[in-house]
């Protein structure tokens, strides 16, 4: 997880020069001459690796330029990302053949890596749904908030709040990732805080974990935690205390 979003960062301080006219065409040039020599070579795996440019991003600025000669015309997003999820609806065998080495061969861009971390985001969002009904919490889930006309929601709000280590819960979301400061400074703006001003106080949990430091808006009303609280009080709990 630490890789990935430190790969991911040296990738976005470097796409502007592999973006440029000049590097795209000489990229296609290179493909072009490469496979002339020898089609069934990983040409475009043994370029992207030589610049140093993630495979599947280096298989997008070469399809695309292919499809722009052929079609005579900008190619959509959407036809793109359909190719590369399916290297077969290309109109080029060498080409798809290529295109497919790249994207198996990616270890942080593409579909098949997008489809694994849909697939381990989903599986820790399963694995705290079973955690809530093994500690009887009443909950609703993403899915159903979605349906009453909710746009942002975490994944679980309590229907009845508890507290983690003296802070009141209302809702929980899980994070199959490694809490960093650029990634949670982002999950903040765009989700957290606005999960506060609609539900009130909640948990973050980054199943993979996170800068300590991160930690610290408890008081505000958003606490983060590495794995599923084991000290949860419930008004059950308080009111036989009492």
């Amino acid at each position: 997880s630490i890789f990935s979003q430190e790969y991911q960062k040296q990738i976005k301080r470097t796409h502007a020069k592999h973006h440029t006219a000049e590097a795209i065409e000489t990229y296609y040039q290179r493909y072009l001459n490469g496979v002339m020599k020898n089609a069934v070579a990983p040409v475009l795996l043994d370029l992207a690796n030589e610049v140093d440019f993630a495979p599947s991003l280096m298989a997008r600025i070469v399809l695309e330029r292919f499809l722009q000669e052929k079609e005579q015309t900008i190619p959509s997003k959407t036809l793109i990302n359909s190719m590369l999820r399916d290297p077969s609806q290309i109109p080029d065998g060498v080409l798809a053949n290529q295109v497919y080495q790249c994207t198996v061969n990616d270890c942080c861009y593409g579909p098949l890596v997008d489809c694994i971390k849909h697939a381990i985001g989903h599986e820790h969002e399963v694995l705290l749904r079973e955690m809530l009904l093994e500690k009887n919490l009443s909950f609703i889930a993403e899915d159903q908030l979605r349906a009453k006309g909710y746009d942002k929601t975490p994944d679980f709000i309590l229907e009845v709040p508890v507290a983690v280590e003296g802070h009141i819960i209302h809702w929980i979301e899980s994070k199959a990732s490694f809490g960093d400061e650029s990634s949670h400074q982002a999950y903040l703006q765009d989700q957290f805080w606005s999960y506060w001003n609609r539900f009130g106080p909640g948990l973050v949990i980054y199943w993979y974990g996170f800068i300590e430091e991160l930690d610290c808006h408890r008081e505000r009303g958003i606490l983060l935690k590495d794995c599923f609280p084991t000290d949860i009080v419930t008004l059950r709990h308080s009111m036989a205390q009492r």
